[in-house]
């Protein structure tokens, strides 16, 4: 017998007029129709499309176990709805080996935050399957309120309110446009997202879009306890929206060139991942400015809160960062440059004094605040290997030949130096690691002990000891940091460490 076809039909976002046509067609020749519900409650997805259904057809209703994250399940709430999507897969697969055609409504697109993607996972590899596009909820929701969502050149981002506040509200000031889906009990702290992104004057709440009920108001004057879940937050791109962070793909913009009195720019060090690794200092300062400037990834590192503008770019622009910063703090703003590890090793200070010897910028000061390094955190989990004399090198050469790389390399090996590599390997350097083994082998032991420490401070790190000769290249990139031992440096069972003393 020939199985049955599995589709998956998007019925849109509540108005039956908004189903497609295909969709339409599919649904009143359908001999079986399953759509999802709540405990207790009736389907949306089968309410918008009702009217289509043939006098015949079969009806699968797939009633959630639980709609929250209390449940007595021995998986808790993900293995109930592990267990439902397998159970619910085996009730439509019963229908499909038995040659029917099952219909599964998905309210907005079945691919957009739905359930039918998880029965489409256990489904589509054993069953003709076919997806028809519906109507997603923000499209409606933008309709209603008769407000563009992005133009041009503007970035959307969807994200959902169940995110943990800090993310939200920096997504939600690293964007253009935005929607916030899945509110409900989020609502509060969605609030304060757009609050603290300084997003929430432009906000707009939409509820049941495209329904007869719909309604939309700006999101500050929403009553929380009135929020249900079929609604969402949408927020525009227009320009006129007020400011947002700045991305590696936008220009460095102009600043206006009054010099302010007092003007100071200061320069930090994050640490190198851990917010336990961030200094009172730093984080005081942090909370106080107006501006922060700095390389994506650590401008990301900075919670965002209402006031504060954020300026990401690239990490080959380090000059042209410095000077924003610098035309910033002269125009009278509080200003703050942000560098991962400590900010004056390979870090943003020394670019900022070198975009401070324009003369332009003589009024204004510079405070250079200090973090963790890495190669602190990486000597740290490894025990005490610089506890005696040690170097400090990038294998980066962007700003420098490779000979001078090289040259240091060879002095510093003769010096029997314990010497911390920074920048070790990239996508476009590959062979730089396995060129700085065979110079260091030509003047230390092959048993010299070597740290390799991978995004020390976060929760994927690992350290590995090995030796001069077993280091394998091929395993090391910009994640590392390697700390090369001194003769003297031991492995005990306590930990790596080089000795304070050196013995004539």
């Amino acid at each position: 017998m020939t199985t049955g076809h599995f589709y998956g039909v998007g019925v849109g976002p509540g108005d039956p007029e908004l189903i497609t046509r295909k969709g339409a067609r599919l649904i009143a020749g359908a001999d079986v129709v399953a759509f999802h519900a709540g405990v207790g409650k009736e389907s949306n997805a089968r309410r918008i499309a009702a009217d289509l259904f043939a006098a015949t057809v079969i009806e699968e209703q797939l009633t959630y176990p639980v709609t929250t994250g209390a449940t007595p399940h021995p998986g808790g709430y993900p293995g109930a709805l592990a267990q439902f999507y397998e159970e619910s897969a085996d009730r439509l697969a019963a229908h499909l080996e038995a040659g029917r055609d099952v219909v599964l409504l998905a309210e907005g697109d079945p691919l957009f935050y739905g359930s039918f993607m998880y029965m489409h996972d256990r489904l589509a590899e054993r069953y003709r399957t076919e997806i028809v596009p519906g109507v997603p909820a923000f499209m409606a929701a933008t309709a209603a309120a008769a407000s563009p969502l992005v133009r041009q050149t503007d970035v959307l981002t969807v994200l959902p309110g169940t995110l943990p506040e800090p993310e939200l509200a920096r997504r939600l000031a690293d964007t253009d446009a935005a929607v916030i889906m899945k509110l409900g009990r989020t609502f509060p702290a969605v609030r304060r997202a757009l609050e603290a992104a300084g997003r929430l004057d432009h906000a707009l709440y939409v509820e049941r879009a495209s329904m007869p009920e719909q309604r939309w108001l700006p999101v500050a004057e929403v009553d929380a306890d009135s929020v249900p879940y079929f609604s969402l937050i949408v927020v525009t791109g227009d320009s006129r929206n007020g400011p947002r962070s700045r991305t590696s793909a936008d220009p460095i913009p102009a600043v206006a060139e009054d010099t302010a009195a007092g003007a100071e720019l200061l320069v930090v060090g994050l640490g190198p991942g851990p917010d336990g690794w961030l200094t009172p200092e730093v984080s005081s300062a942090l909370a106080d400015v107006d501006h922060v400037v700095g390389y994506g990834p650590y401008v990301q590192r900075v919670p965002q809160r209402p006031g504060l503008t954020r300026h990401a770019s690239g990490n080959t622009v380090e000059v042209d960062r410095a000077r924003l910063a610098l035309d910033l703090a002269r125009a009278g703003k509080r200003v703050a440059v942000v560098s991962g590890g400590d900010a004056g090793v390979f870090g943003m200070a020394s670019a900022v004094f070198e975009a401070a010897q324009d003369a332009a910028y003589a009024e204004v000061s510079i405070r250079v605040l200090p973090g963790v390094s890495a190669v602190q955190a990486v000597a740290a989990r490894a025990g005490a290997p610089i506890g005696g004399d040690f170097a400090v090198i990038s294998l980066s050469d962007r700003l420098k030949p490779w000979a001078v790389v090289e040259r240091r390399l060879r002095a510093i090996a003769e010096a029997d130096l314990v010497l911390a590599i920074y920048n070790p390997a990239s996508c476009s350097r590959t062979e730089q690691v396995a060129t700085a083994q065979r110079v260091l082998l030509e003047h230390r032991k092959p048993d010299t002990v070597v740290v390799v420490g991978r995004d020390i401070g976060r929760a994927e790190e690992s350290l590995t000891v090995t030796t001069l000769a077993e280091l394998a290249p091929a395993s090391i990139d910009m994640s590392c940091l390697l700390i090369i031992g001194a003769e003297a440096t031991r492995v005990s069972p306590a930990g790596v460490w080089t000795p304070r003393y050196v013995e004539a």
